[in-house]
């Protein structure tokens, strides 16, 4: 059988090696074609074993299909203005080919699209069922571009689930998914993913998603990936994996609408892909094309969702949205300030310029619009020129609307005007409520435990700056510290500076390290210093900072507490040397308490090579403290 499979192959290649000169390029397709059935039919079939003319095969034999020329019927549906032009067109006596049942409904679809509520009645009409049947019955001559548009058709058209057409459509889908070509499979991807997932289609998408991840090498269009990370990138990682290796081959082809979009679904599915967020602030730097405030907005909120720092990308986006400030809303500027808030990014001109936003059109600025601001503003520790009048607007709209917020967020509006000095005691007595504050006591969550250490600071902003302030304060048993504060992993300049300090002391009884105080904030040490600047020990004596308060035997006359406060890279602002609000906060509350504070910046450690260098820097930071206190 073997013998005589290869002997019939053999002619067969013979003799279509003596036609090809003489048949059209129609005709080489469907040579190979024939001979693809000839061979596979012959070890089956009594009549291949007696040979026949290869030109006569070719002549009888269609392999494919060819498209039909236009005939009138395709402009009528074409040109139809309603679904009953269409209808008509079933009993009007036209020549219908396989695809005009298909480009039938795919055109009132489209006529349906703006008006949802005709759908129901189209679906009882009887000639719309009649077309529907006529489509069935002509399934597998659709051709592809047609058949998966088709597809979306029936979806946007909301046939049930269970309609038999819909679900031969589906079939055929999946049968053809080899063949189809990627620009098919990324339409697909497009649109009718969420038809899919709404209709609980999950083995044809599941097999949409397994072809577009084999097939990821013949994207060849920017538009095509863009497209498909954006509606089906969330919905396979591994899928998400290919688009973004597909990505970083293709940015440089990318206009400005494409990177912003590729920026916009990363922060929205939150993947921080280094790679390619660098590819990306790469070409926005280098290439000159302009950015529309749309853009420029988009592209400061995923810059600040995904926290990805660029120096050169943020200048650019400041000095590219200051021009556009007075058309901004309220709501964009509180965005915008948000987003550079999470950058910590300070462009002073900028945000003097949403300050003065904000004053200008005072009416339009609603209080959720305002708390944004003023968080964003407390976190950067900005204060702007017009302070006074600023935050005189924000007392007048939030003053009556404080109790109407979520109670988180009525405690991060007194933080924020705490960090930014700016609270009064009304506030302070909203939040200090016992019937207020006692929800978050003993909070397990995140979120409760992150609220109840900002009421610590407002509770120390109340002690420790308003000395005119009585009460209602945190009761004594919620100041104790909890584990979770001390429960932390020591950073490399944490555990240098420990082992510099312990140096230094001499004993282990003359300092304390990770002291956490009743304020909500933990001092990387504690020191005493006796009247000729010598270290003192630390027992018996009184400790009012700490929960409760620890001994009984007041400091010797001239005597100085010192709290050592290490700031590490986080704690800045970007690019610069200035604190963020939070940490500003606390080294006020560690003075008002009556430390003099050593500040250790890691900018400053970063220079020390030895430890002799390192010694000698605290000595003579220690110094400092003691002459600016004396200078007083």
């Amino acid at each position: 059988m073997a013998a005589r499979l290869v002997k019939r192959c053999t002619c067969l290649l013979r003799e279509a090696a003596l036609l090809v000169p003489a048949v059209s390029p129609a005709g080489r397709l469907r040579l190979a074609g024939v001979a693809h059935k000839t061979l596979t039919s012959s070890a089956t079939s009594p009549s291949s074993h007696f040979p026949g003319s290869l030109s006569e095969l070719v002549e009888r034999e269609q392999v494919f299909t060819p498209y039909p020329e236009r005939q009138e019927v395709d402009l009528l549906i074409e040109k139809a203005t309603g679904p009953e032009e269409l209808l008509e067109l079933l009993g009007g006596g036209h020549c219908l080919h396989q695809n005009h049942a298909a480009l039938m409904l795919i055109r009132l679809s489209r006529l349906l699209s703006e008006k949802p509520g005709d759908k129901a009645s189209l679906i009882q009409d009887a000639r719309f069922q009649q077309l529907l049947h006529l489509l069935n019955s002509q399934i597998t001559t659709v051709w592809h571009g047609t058949l998966v548009k088709l597809l979306r058709s029936l979806y946007a058209l909301a046939l049930p689930a269970a309609s038999k057409e819909l679900q031969s459509v589906e079939q055929e889908v999946r049968w053809r998914m080899r063949r189809l070509k990627y620009k098919h499979l990324a339409y697909l991807a497009e649109s009718s993913t969420t038809y899919m997932q709404e209709r609980e289609s999950q083995e044809l998408l599941a097999e949409l998603l397994v072809h577009l991840e084999r097939r990821w090498a013949e994207i060849e269009d920017g538009r095509m990936v863009v497209a498909m990370m954006m509606k089906v990138g969330h919905l396979s990682k591994s899928l998400m994996n290919r688009l973004e290796d597909k990505c970083l081959e293709l940015v440089e082809q990318f206009g400005p609408d494409e990177l912003r979009k590729v920026l916009v679904t990363l922060a929205a599915q939150n993947r921080r892909s280094v790679p390619l967020l660098r590819a990306v602030s790469y070409h926005l730097v280098q290439k000159p094309f302009p950015l529309t405030k749309g853009i420029l907005l988009d592209l400061a909120y995923a810059y600040g969702k995904l926290g990805f720092h660029q120096t050169q990308v943020f200048q650019r986006l400041a000095a590219d949205l200051l021009p556009h400030t007075p058309s901004l809303t309220s709501g964009e500027v509180a965005r915008c300030t948000k987003s550079f808030a999470f950058l910590k990014w300070l462009n002073l001109p900028l945000f003097e310029a949403f300050a003065q936003h904000i004053l200008n059109r005072a009416q339009s600025a609603t209080v959720p619009h305002l708390c944004n601001m003023l968080l964003a503003f407390a976190r950067l520790n900005f204060r702007p020129e017009q302070e006074d009048q600023f935050f005189s607007l924000v007392r007048e709209k939030l003053v009556s609307e404080l109790a109407g917020l979520d109670p988180a967020l009525q405690v991060d509006v007194v933080w924020a005007l705490c960090v930014l000095q700016q609270v009064q005691e009304a506030e302070l007595r909203a939040v200090l409520r016992p019937e207020f504050h006692t929800q978050f006591l003993g909070g397990e969550s995140p979120k409760n435990q992150s609220t109840f250490q900002k009421l610590l600071h407002i509770n120390a902003t109340a002690q420790l700056e308003h000395p005119e302030y009585t009460s209602p304060l945190l009761p004594a048993s919620a100041l104790v510290p909890r584990l979770s504060a001390l429960d932390r992993k020591a950073t490399p300049l944490q555990k240098e500076l420990q082992e510099t300090l312990k140096g230094l002391l001499g004993s282990a009884d003359r300092g304390s390290f990770m002291v956490a105080t009743q304020y909500g904030w933990v001092l990387d040490a504690e020191v005493l210093l006796d009247s000729d600047s010598q270290f003192l020990p630390l027992r018996n004596f009184v400790a009012p900072h700490l929960a409760p308060p620890s001994g009984s035997q007041p400091l010797p006359p001239g005597a100085k507490r010192l709290a050592f406060l290490r700031w590490e890279f986080p704690n800045f602002n970007s690019r610069s040397k200035d604190l963020l609000g939070r940490f500003m906060l606390a080294r006020r509350h560690i003075l008002a308490a009556g430390f003099l504070v050593v500040d250790v910046p890691y900018y400053e450690w970063l220079e020390l090579k030895s430890e002799w260098q390192k010694g000698a820097y605290l000595k003579d930071k220690i110094r400092k403290a003691v002459a600016e206190e004396l200078a007083k």
